[in-house]
């Protein structure tokens, strides 16, 4: 750890909400943990500028890390989600940083998850983790996250996957989610996963099983997909956040083959955590394991619901100061 590098910032930016924090000394706790609308600000420099103001007005950071809900491929970032756009190295100078990383949102997340407490995760299903085995991660919120952690062989260096795992084509294991798919697929072109697994993807399961059925879709938020399904008062949000519960696990148990997860399977974002224990009472953890001749393999790998009340990614991104 660089010991002139401190006062750090770090940040978790997405479609929604941009959350921002600092390290004053090593090893010290986050302070000055803040979160801004991201619809509130024309850009990053400004969503960042403002926040400096309130937070750290006399004191410039040094080194900040961000992660963001986009893939980083250059020095340009156009958001996926959203429109704020920037030049990486534009902002270090604008904001007088000596050193500014910029990585994916699920990138930091997953740096995060070998410091979160057990209070922070909530078990649903499987055996016991597999100490140096590889670890998944997947969440939705205004888009779909997809990550994992992979351990350097001799080492106890973890090193994080970087994809857009979320884009993936959607697969269904009914016939009904066949039809729901294919009127995805008409609306959209390409059926990816993400346009089911999050919050816009809720409303879309919502109107697309409208469409099918051939019944009035009302204008409705994610929000109030999930209240309604919560209280049983719509039978087609009922049946759009069931579906997203199986969807999610059948994309989930796909990336568990895909790494061997037996370290396993992390489920972050912001929707599934504020469901409390519907995912318990969904069909997730069935379609995680369906999958043919490998459903042993499956069952013994735990799946955990990330519910820490402070954004892991914040420690993830301070993390990858050091890591990366």
């Amino acid at each position: 750890m660089q010991a002139d590098s401190f006062p750090r910032w770090v940040g978790d930016v997405g479609g929604t909400n941009a959350r921002f924090a600092l390290q004053l000394a090593p090893d010290a706790e986050l302070t000055g943990i803040d979160t801004l609308p991201a619809a509130d600000y024309p850009s990053l420099q400004d969503a960042m500028a403002r926040y400096l103001a309130v937070h750290s007005p006399s004191v410039r950071p040094r080194w900040c890390a961000i992660g963001i809900a986009n893939p980083i491929v250059g020095d340009r970032v156009q958001m996926t989600n959203h429109h704020w756009s920037f030049s990486i190295e534009a902002v270090r100078q604008q904001l007088g940083l000596e050193r500014f990383l910029v990585i994916n949102d699920f990138t930091a997340l997953a740096l995060s998850l070998p410091s979160l407490k057990p209070a922070e995760l909530r078990q649903v299903g499987g055996g016991a983790v597999v100490e140096g085995t590889p670890i998944g991660l997947i969440g939705a919120g205004t888009g779909l996250g997809v990550s994992g952690l992979l351990r350097v062989p001799g080492s106890q260096r973890l090193v994080p996957v970087n994809g857009e795992g979320g884009h993936v084509s959607l697969g269904g294991a009914t016939a009904r989610e066949d039809a729901v798919i294919a009127a995805l697929r008409q609306r959209y072109g390409h059926a990816s996963a993400e346009r089911a697994l999050s919050g816009p993807g809720l409303v879309s399961l919502y109107e697309a099983l409208c469409q099918v059925d051939r019944a009035t879709v009302q204008p409705l938020t994610a929000a109030e997909v999930s209240e309604r399904a919560v209280a049983g008062s719509d039978a087609h949000c009922v049946e759009a956040l069931d579906m997203f519960f199986a969807l999610l696990g059948s994309v989930a148990g796909n990336l568990a083959l895909t790494l061997g997860t037996r370290g396993g399977m992390y489920i972050g974002g912001g929707i599934v955590p504020r469901l409390g224990d519907r995912i318990d009472k969904s069909t997730f953890r069935e379609r995680f394991v369906a999958k043919g001749r490998f459903r042993d393999y499956l069952q013994a790998m735990p799946t955990f619901v990330v519910q820490a009340s402070t954004s892991p990614a914040l420690l993830g991104a301070l993390r990858a100061l050091d890591d990366l």
